[in-house]
C-alpha cells in the first residue's frame, strides 16, 4: 500500500516469535566470530573453508541485520501513525532502503531521504539526554559524553589477536578514514563516537554501540562488513548527521561569543584606559598641590576647576576620552567629588601599604609627631616614621589627623590608635618618639612621652635636636641686651626699606653700587634662628647702599621718612657693625648645624658628633686671636660704609649712688653700658654672646650623656669608644638584647674589621657601619640589631614641619571646606610624591575595582 509522505506495511501474525527469534540470532551473531577463531586456532579445517564459512555467516548476518531493520523500522512506522501529519515526515533511512528491497520500488523515496533524516534528527533532539551525559555505556578510557572528542590513541603497535590464521591488530590509520572511530585499550576494541552520542533513543544497538565494542581486525575494512557496512547503516547516517549539525551549531556559537567576549573586552579596556586617566591628573594635580575642583562644574560654567579642564584637555587629544565625555550617561563619567575622593583615597592607600610593608619587613621604628593649625584653625597632627629599609633611613609621612583635645592623654591615645590601626607592633619594636619641647609632650610623670613608654617600654624619648639649637641662639640673644637691639634694628630695617618709595630706591641704589642682581632684606623669623643667617649676610653686604639710601631720603622734604631714617643711621655705629660681623659669623656656624640636624637621613651618632664640632668652634672664637680678627673685619666694614670709628666722649660723667662711694664695684648696677670701643664691646657683647651659646649647647644637649646616647656612640667608627664593650652594653641592656651573644659577635666583628683595614672597606660613619653589617644580618643578629635601633632613632621633627608645609599648600583659604579623609589623601600623595608617580596602574584599576561598589561602567 502506498500513500504520499507515508509507507505502511505490516508484518504477519506470528510477530512476537520472530521477535524472539532475531534476539536469539543477535546472540548467536556475537559468538560466530569466536567459534571461528577456535577453529582455527585447533586446525580443523583449513583456511580455505573457513573462509567460506566466514562470507555464509557474513551473509546470514546481512540478512538478519536486513530483517532486524525491517522490524524496527515498522515500530517506528507505527508509531508515527498514530503522531499525526508531523510524523508523516519522520520515516527513517533504513525503512526506505527496506521497502526498495522488499517490496516494488517507491518512486519518490530518494527524493523524500533527507527529508526523512531531518525529520529523524528533530525527533532525536525532542528526546534526547542532557549534553553532558552519554547515553551509551562504554569503557572508562573514552568519551563519556557528546561534549568531548572521539578518544583516538595514537601508537606505534597496538595488541595483536588470533584471526583468520594471522595475529592481527587495530591500526591508527583508520582515523583518518574513518573519524568517527574511537579505540579503547582496556578493551581492545572499536566503537563509533557518533552512535554512542548522537544516535535516536531507539535506534538498534550495534556492536559500536555495546560495552564489549567491535575488535573483529580481519573484517574491520572489508567492503560489505566491519566499518564499511556501519557507515551505510541508517542508523549511523543519521547520528553522523546530528553529529554535524551540533558541530555547526557549536562553531556557530562559539564564534558569536568570541564576538561577543571580543566586544566586551574591548570595552573593559576602554573602560580602564578612562580611569587610568582620571587617575593620572589627580595625581599630577595632587603632586603638585593644585585644586581639582572648580566653584561651578556645570557644562556651561565657565570655570569649572582644574580637574574638568585637563580631562576636557585630553579628550580634545584622544577619541577614547572624548567618546567616553559625551556619549556615557552623567551618572558614568566619574568625575564627581564623590569618585574622585574614592581614587584619591585608593591611591593613597596603596601608598600607605607600601611603606607599612616596609616598616614590618624592618621591625624597629620610630614615630614623630607634631601639631600645626590648618586653615579652619583645627589642630592637625602629622604622623611619620623612620626606619631602616634597604640599606638607607626612610623618614616617610602618612597621615594628618584632627586633634580635638590637647591633653596628653588624648594625644596618646591617637598616637596608639595609628599604631594599631596600621597593623605595627609598637610593643616590642617601638624603640623611639621623637616630639618638640612642649610640656604636654615631654613631660616625665604625665606627658605624652611617658605614656607612649608605659605600652611601649623601649620607646626612648628624644627632643627634636633642632628645636633644641634654636632654643640655644635665642636664649644666647635675650641674655645680651646689645644682641636684642641689635635684631630689632634689623627688624626696623627690613621694614622701613619694604615701603614701595624707599624699595625703588633701595633697588637703584643698589644697582649703581654693585654688579649683579640687586638683592632684598630678608624678615627675621620668629621660629627658626638660625634662617637669620641670610638676613645678617645680606645686610653686610649691601650696608655701604643701606647707609646711602638712609643718608639720602634723611635729606628729603618727607617728615615722616625722613625722621625714621634719621632715626636708623643713628644707630647704626660701631656697635652695630661689631655685632653684625659676630652673628653673622656664629649664625653660620648654626645654620650649617641646623640643616643637618633637619636632614632625613643623618642619624643620632652624627648629630652628636656635628653638635659637638659646633661648640668647640665657638670656644675657639672665645680668644684673643678671634676676637682681633673679627674687630679688624668690623673696621673694615665701617671704612666701606662711612661708619664714624671714633670714640664717643660723654657728655657728663656717670654718677655713683652715694651708698657705694666707699666701696670698689667689681660688676654692673643694672645701667647699659653702651659699647664704644674694643674692650667694652670685647666685655659687654662677644663674650658674653659666646659664653651664653656655649653654656646652652651644654645644657639643651645633655641627654647626649646618657647611656643610650652612649651606647649609640660605641657603634660609630669614629668614636674612641667604637665598639667598647662596656659602652655598647648600656645600649643593649635597655632594648634587652641576648648580652651573652653579643660579647660573642663584638669579638667576631673587631677580627672582620682588622681585616677590612687593608682593603680601604672599613666603615667610617654608623649608618655605614650599619650597611657593612647588612649582609651578616643573621651572623651578627643582635649587633645588627642594635645598629639599626641607633639610625633609626629620631634626630628632628623636621618631616613633620615639612608635612605641615604641604598643609598650606593645600589646605588654602579657598579650599579650606575640604573632608578630612581627602585633605590627608592628598597630604600623602603630595608629600610622598616620589612613591606616588611610581605607582602602578593597572593594581589601581583592579583594586578600585573591587572597593567601588555602585558600579556604573565594567572595569574587570
Amino acid at each position: 500500500m502506498k500513500r504520499k509522505g507515508n509507507i505502511h506495511s505490516f508484518f504477519g501474525p506470528k510477530r512476537k516469535a520472530k521477535e524472539i527469534e532475531n534476539e536469539q540470532l543477535s546472540k548467536v551473531d556475537g559468538g560466530h566470530e569466536v567459534k571461528g577463531e577456535r577453529k582455527d586456532e585447533e586446525g580443523e579445517r583449513g583456511e580455505d573453508e573457513v573462509e567460506r564459512e566466514g562470507k555464509e555467516m557474513e551473509g546470514k548476518k546481512e540478512d538478519r541485520d536486513e530483517l532486524k531493520g525491517e522490524r524496527e523500522g515498522q515500530q517506528k512506522r507505527d508509531r508515527v501513525q498514530g503522531q499525526g501529519d508531523q510524523g508523516q515526515e519522520e520515516v527513517t533511512e533504513h525503512s526506505g532502503d527496506y521497502m526498495e528491497g522488499v517490496h516494488h520500488q517507491d518512486e519518490d523515496g530518494e527524493n523524500k531521504r533527507e527529508d526523512e533524516v531531518q525529520g529523524s534528527e528533530r525527533e532525536r533532539e525532542r528526546s534526547e539526554p542532557s549534553p553532558a551525559i552519554s547515553s551509551r555505556a562504554g569503557p572508562h578510557d573514552i568519551s563519556k559524553s557528546r561534549c568531548e572528542v572521539p578518544m583516538q590513541p595514537q601508537r606505534g603497535s597496538f595488541p595483536k589477536t588470533l584471526q583468520g590464521g594471522a595475529r592481527r591488530s587495530f591500526q591508527s590509520d583508520w582515523y583518518k578514514t574513518y573519524p568517527w572511530l574511537e579505540y579503547s585499550q582496556s578493551n581492545n576494541s572499536a566503537y563509533c563516537f557518533a552512535c554512542r552520542h548522537f544516535s535516536l533513543p531507539d535506534a538498534p544497538r550495534t556492536v559500536f554501540t555495546s560495552f564489549e565494542g567491535y575488535c573483529n581486525w580481519k573484517k574491520a575494512t572489508m567492503k560489505d562488513s566491519g566499518f564499511h557496512s556501519h557507515a551505510r547503516s541508517e542508523g549511523h547516517i543519521n547520528a553522523m548527521f546530528a553529529w554535524r549539525e551540533n558541530k555547526k551549531n557549536l562553531d556557530k556559537n562559539s564564534s558569536m561569543f568570541g564576538l561577543m567576549d571580543e566586544q566586551n573586552k574591548k570595552q573593559v579596556a576602554e573602560n580602564q584606559y578612562y580611569v587610568k586617566t582620571l587617575a593620572e591628573i589627580l595625581i599630577l594635580t595632587a603632586t603638585e598641590n593644585i585644586a581639582q575642583r572648580g566653584h561651578r562644574e556645570s557644562v556651561d560654567s565657565e570655570k569649572r576647576g582644574v580637574f574638568l579642564s585637563m580631562l576636557d584637555l585630553v579628550g580634545n587629544h584622544n577619541p577614547i576620552i572624548k567618546k567616553r565625555l559625551e556619549q556615557q550617561a552623567k551618572n558614568a563619567k566619574y568625575t564627581s567629588k564623590t569618585i574622585q575622593n574614592e581614587i584619591l583615597e585608593c591611591l593613597a592607600s596603596m601608598v600607605k601599604e607600601e611603606i607599612i610593608q616596609e616598616v614590618k619587613m624592618s621591625k624597629q621604628f620610630s614615630v614623630i609627631v607634631d601639631e600645626t593649625k590648618d586653615a579652619q584653625k583645627k589642630e592637625q597632627m602629622s604622623f611619620v616614621l623612620r626606619y631602616f629599609y634597604n640599606g638607607v633611613v626612610h623618614e616617610s609621612f602618612l597621615e594628618f589627623e584632627v586633634a580635638e583635645h590637647l591633653h596628653a592623654a588624648a594625644l596618646s591615645e591617637k598616637i596608639i590608635c595609628f599604631l594599631e590601626k596600621h597593623g605595627l607592633e609598637y610593643k616590642n619594636n617601638l624603640v623611639g618618639q621623637g616630639y618638640d619641647g612642649a610640656a604636654v609632650m615631654r613631660g616625665t610623670h604625665a606627658g605624652v612621652q611617658a605614656k607612649i613608654k608605659e605600652v611601649a617600654k623601649h620607646a626612648f624619648y628624644i627632643h627634636c635636636s633642632a628645636h633644641c639649637l634654636n632654643l640655644v641662639i635665642v636664649d644666647a640673644v635675650k641674655s645680651v641686651a646689645d644682641a636684642g637691639n641689635f635684631f630689632s634694628l634689623l627688624e626696623q630695617m627690613y621694614v622701613f626699606m619694604s615701603g614701595s618709595y624707599v624699595h625703588n630706591k633701595w633697588l637703584e641704589v643698589q644697582r649703581e653700587m654693585f654688579d649683579g642682581p640687586p638683592r632684598e632684606l630678608q624678615q627675621l623669623s620668629d621660629t627658626r634662628w638660625a634662617c637669620r643667617h641670610i638676613a645678617c649676610r645680606n645686610v653686610m653686604d649691601r650696608l655701604p647702599a643701606i647707609v646711602q639710601v638712609l643718608e639720602e631720603i634723611a635729606s628729603e622734604n618727607h617728615p615722616q621718612r625722613a625722621v625714621e631714617a634719621r632715626g636708623i643711621l643713628a644707630q647704626i655705629d660701631l656697635n652695630f657693625a661689631g655685632s653684625l660681623v659676630l652673628f653673622r659669623k656664629v649664625l653660620s656656624d648654626s645654620k650649617f648645624l641646623s640643616d643637618m640636624l633637619q636632614s632625613k637621613t643623618v642619624d643620632y651618632a652624627k648629630a652628636v658628633e656635628l653638635i659637638e664640632a659646633l661648640k668647640e668652634t665657638l670656644v675657639q672664637y672665645r680668644s684673643e686671636a678671634s676676637f682681633d680678627e673679627m674687630w679688624s673685619e668690623t673696621l673694615d666694614l665701617c671704612q666701606r660704609s662711612n661708619i664714624d670709628t671714633t670714640q664717643r666722649k660723654s657728655k657728663r660723667p656717670r654718677q655713683t649712688t652715694k651708698v657705694l662711694q666707699d666701696t670698689v664695684i667689681h660688676s654692673t648696677l643694672g645701667q647699659h653700658v653702651v659699647p664704644d670701643s674694643k674692650h667694652t664691646f670685647c666685655v659687654s657683647v662677644y663674650y658674653p654672646v659666646l659664653d651664653n651659646m656655649i653654656g646652652e649647647i651644654g645644657r639643651r644637649f645633655s641627654n647626649t650623656n646618657c647611656d643610650i646616647m652612649q651606647g649609640v656612640q660605641a657603634l660609630n667608627p669614629s668614636s674612641p669608644t667604637f665598639l667598647r664593650e662596656d659602652a655598647v652594653l648600656l645600649l643593649a641592656e635597655a632594648y634587652d638584647s641576648n648580652i651573652e651573644d653579643l660579647k660573642h659577635e663584638l669579638h667576631q666583628t673587631r677580627r672582620v674589621l682588622d681585616r677590612k683595614k687593608g682593603e680601604n672597606e672599613s666603615p667610617t660613619t654608623l649608618m655605614e657601619f650599619t650597611r657593612f653589617l647588612d649582609p651578616y644580618q643573621d651572623v651578627f643578629y643582635e649587633l645588627f640589631r642594635l645598629c639599626k635601633i641607633a639610625v633609626v632613632l629620631p634626630v628632628s621633627s623636621a618631616s613633620c614641619e615639612r608635612s605641615f608645609s604641604s598643609l598650606r599648600l593645600i589646605k588654602t583659604y579657598l579650599r579650606s571646606t575640604m573632608t578630612e579623609k581627602r585633605l590627608s589623601s592628598l597630604a600623602v600623595l603630595s608629600i610622598e610624591s616620589k612613591r606616588t608617580k611610581a605607582l602602578d596602574l593597572d593594581k589601581f584599576v583592579k583594586r578600585f575595582a573591587e572597593q567601588h561598589g555602585n558600579r556604573r561602567i565594567q572595569l574587570l
